[in-house]
């Protein structure tokens, strides 16, 4: 059976996450069901992340067997046409080698979280960024930031519900931007996350942008590895999943989108 890889955007806002759940909405079910009006059989579509409910995707990478070959454009357009009254798009569609696996031949992951600063509240964007009304110092947070990079035991960043058996990772990006004056931006890059730690990360990086903490009470909520450490978790529709790097694949920089002023 030929392999897709596909790249998804989607809104996650009406979505239980990503994974399929039984009696709630989700984005894999979505795509599942018109991968069935494709071709008329259950494929199961496997992605590189779940993300969780409310949070949403410019770049989620997922990977499905098809019954039958068709060109990349073919199920990309089909696959969109069967999904016209969701939030979710197929960004592109290529045939991938069976050793491909959307999860587990990923080499980085890419979230970006983006905070809405200024007095008053948002409305276009409302639902799609976390309003936070008063200034923030940009410059304390991405110190703060910096002192999160690298190898720990990121215990105290992330759910008491985290599934995985070791709280150890390396964070090889976490950067804080200012962009078009009134967002900042989280973006964050590492082989794979803990449950909620970039979610985290940004309710603790606020503390600091607001002159509540500074980068030393980052620094000992971390060596402190127990989760009532941690500041405020921040709201889920301020995340995104930008990008899945691949072996072989160029690597990215990803910028930051907006551009800075």
């Amino acid at each position: 059976m030929p392999r897709y890889k596909l790249t998804v955007e989607y809104d996650g806002t009406p979505y239980a996450g990503w994974q399929r759940q039984a009696d709630e909405p989700s984005v894999q079910a979505v795509i599942e069901e018109a991968a069935h009006r494709l071709c008329g059989t259950n494929p199961v579509l496997f992605g590189a992340g779940r993300t969780d409910s409310g949070v949403h995707a410019t770049g989620q990478v997922a990977h499905i067997d098809l019954p039958k070959a068709y060109a990349g454009g073919t199920v990309r357009d089909a696959l969109n046409a069967h999904m016209r009254d969701e939030p979710v798009v197929i960004l592109s569609a290529e045939e991938v080698g069976a050793d491909f696996d959307a999860r587990f031949s990923a080499r980085k992951r890419w979230y970006r979280y983006r905070i809405f600063n200024r007095r008053a509240p948002a409305a276009i964007l409302r639902g799609k960024v976390w309003w936070v009304s008063k200034l923030l110092d940009t410059e304390a947070m991405h110190e703060a930031a910096q002192v999160l990079a690298g190898t720990h035991d990121f215990t105290t960043f992330r759910s008491t519900h985290c599934q995985a058996k070791n709280p150890i990772r390396t964070l090889e990006k976490l950067e804080v931007v200012r962009a078009n004056g009134e967002e900042i931006h989280i973006v964050a890059m590492a082989q794979s996350f803990l449950h909620n730690q970039i979610r985290s990360f940004a309710g603790t990086l606020k503390l600091v942008g607001e002159g509540r903490w500074t980068a030393t009470d980052v620094s000992e909520a971390l060596k402190a590895k127990d989760r009532t450490a941690c500041g405020p978790v921040a709201p889920p529709y301020g995340l995104y999943l930008t990008a899945i790097e691949y072996t072989n694949e160029p690597k990215r920089t990803l910028p930051p989108y907006p551009a800075k002023d």
